[in-house]
Parts: structure tokens; sequence; C-alpha cells
């Protein structure tokens, strides 16, 4: 374990001279190691893929369930669309030289801020590949040197995604070491990592609450965390039944075993008798199971080819990550509001309703990283957002919230020009 801890502290120090450079390299060079990024993605996939079947049988021999799985597995088509996040993030400004809020004093001085990698990202994560591309490529575009300590159940595919990375940028004229791959998958190196204050100046961790939990409580330098996402659809009694369905629906089935995917279906008493019919048709042609309560179990238990359950208290507050949602009838959007209160996570919530004061109480008043009015909490994303992809999802609130993008692995200087002036 000491040669491994000694590994990783050269990785470390590597990574910390990298991002000296990096802070001021030209934009058309990190463009220029995305491009390169985008196309050995493609040209490697027989390697890359090949990697992550033996991942993935591994997993599956293990009992790794089916969200994790699903999460784990890449195909040629989650492979084409990782490489055109790729080109979307090159594609986008670069936020560092940035030059904002300036204004000259009484006194003359003149008196700005300019934007600034954060210097060196430690990214821990769990099971998802894609994971290695996206925090790598925002790392590079934004001037940060990054290490990426992926799980073990995603050992072989990290590692051949990492390699493509590392040898892409290097040809572009990155420097060496900006990309650094944790290969030891100790566990005990993730703890080590989160004593590494003035080597690694910001911790992202993306996998369970388990893992999250962890590092927020061990690590000595700042952690942006979230992810764990308990999302609620509220139908509200002005709701357009056929687009609430369909929100309903997408929300739930598109991809279910992902974070911004439906959990909790809240309806107004007044639409109940004509909604839940409707939307209990839908997902039920779609497998999903319904954790009802008492009003909508009744109002639903006539209905053929349904999976019903009562709900229990432990259905509120869950993140199911699979075709189960829990169901349950309001009296009033205060009712719907203070539920969310209750058993929301902080990461995506969503109203459907015809009714515009209804619309701005809902985005007023509920407390999470993004608050959506007549749409699915699904396109809680980077890319979706137009960040080209994201590092995490913060369902925190400092130093940002909702999906990480380039501008949040920036922070700023103040930069200050004078013509002489001194203080009296």
């Amino acid at each position: 374990m000491k040669s491994a801890i000694a590994e990783l502290e050269a990785k470390g120090r590597a990574a910390r001279e990298a991002s000296k450079r990096l802070a001021y390299i030209s934009t058309d060079i990190k463009n220029r190691a995305l491009s390169n990024i985008s196309r050995d993605l493609l040209a490697r996939k027989d390697e890359i893929l090949a990697a992550n079947k033996e991942d993935y049988k591994e997993a599956a021999a293990s009992g790794m369930n089916a969200a994790m799985l699903d999460r784990l597995l890449l195909n040629k088509d989650r492979l084409g669309a990782i490489a055109g996040d790729v080109l979307n993030v090159a594609a986008l400004p670069d936020p560092v030289g940035e030059v904002f809020d300036m204004r000259t004093q009484p006194n003359g001085l003149l008196i700005g801020k300019k934007r600034v990698p954060l210097g060196v990202i430690g990214a821990i994560y769990e099971s998802r590949p894609n994971v290695t591309i996206d925090i790598a490529s925002l790392c590079l575009k934004s001037g940060n040197a990054v290490i990426l300590r992926g799980g073990k159940e995603a050992f072989r595919s990290n590692r051949a995604l990492a390699s493509v990375v590392q040898a892409a940028s290097a040809n572009a004229g990155i420097p060496d070491g900006a990309v650094q791959f944790v290969e030891n998958t100790d566990r005990a190196l993730v703890d080590h990592m989160l004593t590494m204050r003035g080597v690694i100046d910001l911790i992202i961790p993306r996998g369970g609450a388990g893992l999250i939990r962890s590092v927020a409580e061990k690590a000595t330098m700042p952690v942006v965390a979230g992810g764990i996402g308990v999302c609620h659809t509220y139908v509200d009694k002005s709701a357009d039944v056929a687009k609430a369905v369909a929100i309903v629906h997408n929300a739930k089935v598109q991809r279910p075993t992902v974070c911004n995917a439906l959990d909790t279906v809240l309806v107004h008493a007044e639409i109940a008798g004509q909604y839940l019919p409707a939307v209990a048709a839908a997902l039920g042609k779609s497998g999903v199971e319904m954790h009802c309560d008492r009003r909508a179990l009744t109002i639903l238990k006539k209905q053929a080819g349904l999976k019903l359950v009562p709900a229990t208290d432990e259905d509120w507050g869950k993140e199911f990550l699979a075709l189960i949602a829990a169901i349950k009838v309001v009296d009033s959007l205060d009712e719907a509001l203070a539920h969310i209160a209750a058993y929301g996570s902080g990461h995506s919530e969503a109203i459907v309703t015809e009714d515009y004061s209804a619309a701005m109480r809902f985005l007023n008043e509920v407390d999470a990283a993004c608050v959506y009015v007549n749409a699915s909490t699904r396109f809680t994303d980077g890319a979706q957002f137009g960040l080209g992809a994201e590092v995490g999802i913060s369902t925190q609130k400092f130093h940002a919230r909702g999906p990480l993008g380039l501008k949040e692995l920036t922070t700023y200087k103040w930069i200050i020009f004078g013509s002489g002036q001194v203080r009296p």
C-alpha cells in the first residue's frame, strides 16, 4: 500500500504542475485536444467496448443490480453520444480569461474580475464510465488538471477511456500530467486522496448515497456533492391531462435508472379522477409498478392490467431507480409544496399546470437545484442545458448548484488597474 500511496502522491504532484500551465494555455490547444479525444473514442471503439464487456460480465456475475448495470453499460450508440458531447464542449466559449464586472472607483481605480481555473479536480465515481470522459473533457476546457478515480466495477472501461484521453491530449500539446488515472482500486486510496489538501482543490464524488456521504465527511478540501435525486411531478388541478400524461411517462420511463428520473407523482384531488386512469394506463403499458396511497388506489383498483401496490411511509422520499413510481392524491398546491419540502432531495421538481399563478408559486417556493414548469425532470443534464456535458449535478448551494459545466469549474480573481493611486 505504501507504494500505491506514493504513486498517487506522484500523480498529484504531476497534476499540480500541469495545472499551472493549463491555467493560461490557449483555447486552440484545448479544443484540439477535445477534437482528438472525440475522434479517438470512435477509432478505438473496439478496444473500449471489449473492456466494457469484461466489466459488465464480471459485475453481472457479482449480482450488481439492474440500475447500476445500466449505468455501467457502453455500446456503440452510447460511445457515439459521448464522443458527440466532447465536440459540444469544444464548441462552447472558453470561460478562462473572461473579464467581467469592471467598474471605475471614484479614485480612478479600474476594478473587476477575471475568470480562472480552480486548479486540480479530484473525481471519485462509481459504475458510470462515461463520467471519465465527461469530467476529463470539461476539466481540460476549463483549464483544470484532473485526477480520476473510478470504481473497480468499471476499472477496465475507465482505464481504456483514460488512455484515449491522455494520448489524444498529449498529441494536441496539453502538458504531461494534466489527466491522471488512479489504477489501483484499493478503497484506502480514496481515503488518502481526501487528505491531499494543497494538491487537490476540489473533490467531486459521483455515485451512491454511501460514497457521497463518506467523501463529504472525510474530505479535507471543498466537496461538490449531489446526484441523489428524489424527483416529484405535481399535476395541478388546471393541468392539461394529455400533456401531464406525456410528461410523467417520460420522466419515469425514458431512463428510470438515473438520478433525474421521476419517483413520485402528486395529483390534485380535483383532477385525480380524470388524470389517474389515463396516466396509469400509459405507465402500465411500460411495466411501471405503482405504489398508490389510499385515494389513488381507490380510483385505480378497478382498472385491469396494472401493477398496483398500497403505498407505505417508506415510499415517500425514496429514489427508486427502477420502473416504480409512488402516487399520492393531494388536496391543494400547498399540500404538494409541503410534501416536496419534506421528502425532496433538492434535485429536480416539476409542476404541470395551466395556471400562471400556481406555476410562479411553485418556481418561487420549491427549494431545488432545478424547478420545472410543464416539462420532464429528465432534462436535468449538462448536455441538455447546453453545457456540453457535466461533471455532476450538485444538490447543495455552494459553490454551484445543478449541472456543473465549464463555468462551475472556474473561480475568479480580482484585477485592479491603477495610475499611481496610493491609499490615503
